[in-house]
């Protein structure tokens, strides 16, 4: 028989931990079982959101599996549901199985929708995947195998003889020694995001997130994962992402594995962790002082900084300790941080989130990620919306709409801060400008919100902008809002978009260089001959210096040169020289 994995992933780039896993723990306890000569077809089947639908259902039929498992996620869901109207149109002898957060929880209320569907898989998925497929191999006649699914923990299933719907225990929870490393060598390492699990469960019990329901963390030996790191490193994967729910929470552990990659490091692969900052302890820190900039990065879940909120979500945070680690990591100058806040959570009026986000923004997190609320089924917030008038969309990924404390205005205003972020903060191309626009207002919050509702008076925030246009707009509204300074920003905004690249189109904010061009080229001739600044371009002569560099002078009078050999390896910028012409 055939069995097909189906994922369908946010994007071409990233990976399904998941099928990766179930796959790799039923083909080696199978073989045990029966020897590899007699093991069932086992498929994986990986699509993207972006794809078409009629692409994905063409997919699966041409495979013509006996069983189409799928993995259920907030940001699939609804394709998963199409797929299973349409499945059985086309492929009406193939059973349908379910997996995955998105159905874990409400695995009775699904199938009831979803007549379609054979069973659902809860929880913890390995070994109950495994013994569904023993089960469906050794009990091929209905009867028997409709018997043999009332003894298998971890699913949700139709009774086949009545329709009445069964609900079996969960599994117990798995050793994580026991689960085998899910990648191959025919893997895509350059170009995709590889997750990897070196623990599971969480110390914390926040109610807006499902790992608070695991509270006993379990960690793989690290006799597993050393090698396993070691494989991701010998085939110069791009990025690896740790799926662990608080990385750091035991500090030995951590620093093995940090000393570890630090040791190994291919100078090519990054390593992701999200961690408590506050758990930090001053040998970890000094650890991470040792690695190469860009090794490791950091997703830091602060989420709030109002206390009666983080009391409320069960959030145990001393918000004093992560500004002072979050400090102490910045100051090595060598690892990415990125801090998250969350909107819409019980407590937070649009006030006191905006004291969060400026709390956090003066942290200085490479990026500051404003979120909003997901409702996600099982979690124990869920089961607070009445008492907190929660409205959350009834559409993935379920998303706030109001709150006792937040309206949707509220919610919007926030969606338009959100965007302004992402584009001037988040992007890592407006550092200069947004330091300097920072200082105009009373609170950072203030220019994000400024910026965005001067986006939706000029109908700028539903068309798409190039790069170039977005450093235009910021001048525009610098102009309108700063006219006094807008020479000083015309040099930051410069500097910002000549830090990136040598873009052949000049923005129109630009200064005319004409007057400077004989002593740009003077400059260069010089350079040739002495090498004062670009002792890299030793093989270069000054004609080839000009194309690869590049020369501005400010209001001042001041000349800076952009060196693009000299990248910082966190920002990607360009190396800015000041230099007399």
């Amino acid at each position: 028989m055939k069995y097909l994995l189906g994922a369908i992933n946010a994007k071409y780039i990233h990976s399904n931990l998941g099928v990766y896993s179930l796959k790799a723990y039923a083909s080696q306890e199978l073989s045990r079982e029966k020897g590899k000569n007699a093991l069932p077809e086992l498929e994986i089947g990986e699509y993207t959101i972006n794809h078409s639908f009629p692409e994905i259902l063409a997919d699966i039929y041409r495979r013509r599996p006996d069983v189409a498992a799928l993995s259920c996620y907030i940001w699939n869901v609804d394709y998963v549901e199409k797929l299973i109207r349409e499945i059985p149109k086309v492929l009406p002898e193939t059973e349908i199985w379910l997996g995955g957060p998105e159905v874990s929880y409400h695995g009775a209320e699904f199938l009831r929708r979803f007549p379609q569907v054979r069973l659902i898989m809860k929880g913890e998925g390995e070994e109950t995947f495994f013994r569904l497929i023993r089960c469906r191999e050794d009990k091929r006649e209905e009867a028997l195998y409709a018997e043999a699914l009332g003894k298998i923990p971890g699913i949700v299933y139709r009774d086949p003889e009545n329709g009445e719907i069964q609900d079996n225990a969960m599994a117990p929870e798995m050793e994580m020694d026991r689960i085998p490393f899910p990648y191959g060598e025919k893997e895509d390492f350059a170009h995709r995001i590889f997750y990897y699990e070196s623990s599971r469960g969480c110390p914390f019990a926040c109610s807006y997130c499902l790992s608070s329901l695991d509270r006993k963390v379990r960690f793989r030996s690290l006799e597993l994962v050393f090698p396993e790191l070691q494989f991701f490193l010998d085939h110069q994967a791009r990025q690896v992402k740790f799926v662990d729910r608080t990385f750091n929470v035991s500090p030995s552990r951590t620093i093995a594995i940090w000393q570890y990659l630090r040791d190994h490091d291919n100078g090519i692969t990054n390593f992701h962790f999200e961690i408590s900052a506050d758990l930090f302890t001053e040998d970890e820190i000094k650890v991470m002082k040792t690695l190469r900039p860009g090794l490791i990065q950091l997703e830091i879940g602060v989420q709030s900084a109002n206390p009666r909120t983080l009391q409320e979500i069960r959030r145990k945070t001393d918000l004093v300790k992560v500004e002072a680690m979050t400090a102490a990591v910045r100051e090595g100058r060598n690892i990415h941080q990125h801090l998250d806040l969350i909107a819409g959570l019980p407590f937070e009026d649009l006030e006191s989130f905006l004291e969060s986000f400026d709390r956090i923004f003066a942290m200085k997190p490479d990026q500051l990620q404003l979120g909003f609320l997901k409702v996600l089924k099982g979690s124990y917030l869920e089961e607070r919306q009445k008492d907190y008038q929660l409205i959350a969309a009834d559409e993935p990924p379920f998303e706030v709409l109001s709150t006792k404390w937040l309206s949707y205005a509220d919610v919007l205003e926030l969606k338009q801060v959100e965007e302004m972020v992402e584009i001037y903060y988040n992007s890592g191309q407006f550092t200069w400008s947004m330091e300097a626009l920072v200082k105009e207002f009373s609170r950072p919050s203030q220019l994000f919100q400024e910026l965005g509702r001067w986006y939706e008076k000029n109908g700028l925030n539903q068309i798409g902008h190039s790069r170039l246009a977005r450093y235009e707009l910021l001048f525009s509204f610098v102009q309108e809002k700063f006219p006094k300074k807008e020479e000083m920003f015309r040099d930051s905004l410069t500097v910002d978009y000549y830090l990136r690249e040598n873009k052949g189109v000049r923005p129109g904010f630009s200064r005319d260089l004409k007057p400077f061009h004989q002593s740009f080229r003077a400059f260069y001739q010089q350079e040739e001959k002495e090498r004062r600044y670009l002792n890299n371009y030793k093989d270069f002569d000054s004609r080839q210096m000009a194309k690869m560099t590049h020369l501005e002078v400010t209001r001042e009078g001041k000349a800076l040169l952009f060196d693009y050999r000299s990248r910082d390896p966190l920002t990607n910028n360009g190396t800015l020289i000041l230099v007399e012409l």
